[in-house]
């Protein structure tokens, strides 16, 4: 049984559990969250949230790429979202690689270097900071006064505003 047989089948398990509202695209709170990939950030556990309360956006490092601009612009524009929480982490795996190492190690493999950046930072607060002023400087996004930037502590599951 494949990983994604596994999921399909706790999928039918579960059947229809979750709470919340599915009525609308529209998050109900408002917000959009923007966050790592990493699989030990359990969104909806760490903010409480339920369905059809906030969008959640996440890439490797939960960094603001133009990506993450485009999704945040629909989410605005859109679908009425008004606030941008960002959340980074602890022991993340893109503060464990370089942008030209990353780059090398994929030429080698494939042929082609890639045009876009890894994002790979060392220190976490500062790739908070450079993500929230990427938000509140974007001309796409009309919503860019209340956009806060943390940083979530995995082992011991605290969050951290970053000033």
């Amino acid at each position: 049984m494949t990983s994604i047989d596994v999921l399909l089948k706790r999928n039918q398990e579960l059947g229809d559990v979750t709470p919340g509202d599915r009525s609308s695209p529209r998050p109900s709170l408002q917000v959009a969250i923007l966050t790592c990939m990493d699989a030990r950030i359990r969104v909806f556990e760490i903010f409480g949230l339920i369905q059809g309360e906030s969008h959640i956006l996440r890439n490797a490092g939960g960094v603001v790429t133009d990506d993450m601009i485009r999704s945040l612009a629909l989410s605005q524009r859109k679908l009425g979202t008004r606030e941008v929480l960002i959340v980074q982490h602890t022991d993340c795996g893109l503060s464990m690689v370089t942008e030209d190492d990353f780059k090398d190690e994929l030429e080698a493999a494939s042929g082609l270097r890639p045009t876009w950046s890894v994002e790979a930072f060392r220190e976490v607060e500062d790739s908070v900071r450079r993500s929230v002023q990427r938000v509140r400087r974007s001309d796409f996004l009309p919503h860019t006064d209340n956009v806060r930037g943390f940083v979530y502590d995995v082992k011991l599951g605290r969050l951290t505003e970053v000033a």
